[in-house]
């Protein structure tokens, strides 16, 4: 990949100046045996963008809880404009201009947005909210950032990114001059991620300086004038973002080459030779209408489109989360009636959830018990759970994905977001499956974690599991499938193979309006390797 150039990169806004508003130096921070940061010494300049990456659990969050009053240091000096501090709270790091946007949002969903932006610091008379203060306040706000938020629309009802809008305004009413933002478009369409961006440029443009944590890696590199890498708690180095490639990122962060982002596709066998794994016909669901595709074994189809066009939804009826209002579905070409997950799992079938911490792990259990838990009837005899037998199951697959054995009796939220979704999939492969779909599998899981991810897809279907990938990550899809299936609106609107797997075409298909294009046709074209 070509560097980018200072003058190549017209969207970032240049430094205002090489005044630190942040200086940490000799930062060290352990948790019991476990050293989380290594002496770190590091600038923040005002008004800029400034990323940190690095592989979960390198110390980036540990890093930031600091500076925002969340930890405290063990070792070493925190200065805030050139005063020496240590926070105990962050009311403490807000009272100094600094205030964070954590990836799990904290608002209140039945408040109104300007009660969100001023919660907690309300404009009061006589010990009562003054509303017409309020609403003032929030209008001159809104006018000054130009965010066009309704003042009194409950806030649960906004979009995520629209939530985001309600946290930065929030930051901005305190006035902080820094603000950290923690996977900030993890969970954001494609459209939200662009308008996120013009944000956080025009908080730089501001003034305000933005410390930015990603896995996104082309992100940082169109966002960020500097990028700080962390690897195993320790500072690597720091330096101009323009100067940086996403492999030279990847290599700093791993202390190695990567290689290629994706494994080799292996090749398929040609469609019309093999029966499919799982072939739905004219599938309608909660917000999904006359679905039909096929799966073959082997085969890694991708299944794309905006957030809001019908991917999980059509996950959720291939797997009995949702209930079929018509068509139906095929395993191994026979017609199974499938109203439950429970049936789901008996057909062959296994979804990883888009959401781990919502609907896929049970955090508070260790890694044994969530391998183990949707295939207790191989640990055991007589209804009666085998430890011993479970234990050693549990090992022999975390052992192939790389989960420390030392692990296996943590809860599984002790874990990085990586390792846990590998539990989810070492759960899955527990099942044997025939059929597997994967909703957001590298969601929020660091580079590390995500090649050997998407080494396990690749492998496991080069041994005849069938694959259904869905992801926002056009360059994810497009990496891995065999097949690309579109969705807008519900439906497929267009099945791309071989030459036509473009991004071009891929986001041809899912912006366009008017009407639908012709739905695929189940005539599936021989996939190329």
């Amino acid at each position: 990949m070509a560097r980018l150039t200072v003058a190549e990169r017209t969207d970032v806004t240049p430094v205002a100046g090489d005044q630190p508003i942040v200086r940490l130096t000799g930062v060290s921070k352990s948790y019991g045996g476990v050293r989380a940061l290594k002496d770190v010494s590091l600038s923040i300049r005002r008004g800029e963008v400034h990323a940190l990456v690095g592989e979960n659990g390198a110390g980036k969050s540990t890093l930031s809880k600091i500076i925002a009053g969340v930890e405290s240091q063990d070792r070493g000096e925190l200065i805030v404009n050139e005063h020496v501090v240590r926070f105990s709270s962050p009311r403490e790091a807000l009272a100094h201009g600094i205030a964070t946007i954590a990836q799990e949002l904290a608002l209140v969903p039945a408040l109104s947005v300007a009660q969100n932006v001023y919660l907690g610091a309300e404009p009061r008379r006589l010990g009562f909210i003054g509303r017409r203060r309020l609403a003032a306040r929030y209008a001159a706000l809104a006018d000054e950032t130009g965010f066009d938020l309704p003042a009194r629309q409950p806030t649960g009802t906004l979009r995520t990114a629209d939530q985001q809008k309600v946290e930065i305004l929030r930051a901005i009413s305190r006035n902080a001059s820094l603000i950290i933002m923690d996977e900030p478009t993890a969970a954001l369409s494609r459209q939200d991620t662009v308008k996120l961006h013009e944000m956080i440029r025009h908080l730089a443009r501001s003034g305000r300086t933005v410390l930015l944590i990603s896995h996104f890696l082309s992100e940082v590199l169109s966002l960020a004038d500097t990028v700080s890498v962390l690897r195993d708690g320790a500072l690597v180095r720091t330096g101009p973002a323009a100067e940086e490639t996403e492999a030279s990122l990847i290599e700093a962060m791993l202390g190695r080459s990567l290689g290629s982002v994706f494994p080799p596709k292996s090749p398929v066998a040609d469609p019309g030779a093999t029966a499919p794994v799982i072939e739905a016909l004219e599938v309608s669901a909660p917000g999904v209408y006359g679905v039909s595709l096929r799966v073959h074994p082997g085969e890694i189809v991708g299944l794309a489109g905006l957030v809001g066009a019908g991917r999980t939804e059509l996950a959720h009826a291939l797997f009995g989360n949702a209930k079929l209002t018509h068509g139906s579905i095929l395993v191994d070409g026979r017609t199974r009636s499938i109203r439950s997950p429970r049936q789901a799992l008996g057909a062959g079938m296994f979804l990883i959830p888009e959401s781990r911490k919502d609907s896929g792990l049970l955090l508070n259990r260790s890694v044994v018990e969530n391998v183990t838990v949707s295939a207790l009837k191989t640990c055991g005899r007589f209804g009666l759970v085998w430890r011993r037998r479970q234990r050693r199951a549990t090992a022999t697959l975390t052992e192939s994905l790389s989960i420390s054995a030392s692990r296996l009796n943590a809860p599984v939220w002790t874990l990085s977001g990586g390792n846990q979704q590998k539990v989810l999939f070492a759960r899955g492969l527990m099942r044997r499956p025939k059929f597997l779909i994967a909703d957001e599998p590298t969601r929020g899981v660091d580079v590390g974690s995500r090649r050997a991810i998407y080494d396990l897809i690749t492998e496991q279907a080069r041994a005849g599991l069938a694959v259904l990938v869905i992801s926002s990550d056009i360059e994810e899809v497009l990496g891995l499938a065999h097949r690309v299936l579109v969705m807008r609106g519900g439906s497929l609107v267009a099945e791309l193979v071989g030459a036509a797997m473009t991004e071009h075409d891929v986001l041809t298909a899912a912006f366009s309006e008017g009407a639908n294009p012709p739905r695929p046709t189940l005539e599936i074209a021989k996939a190329t390797p």
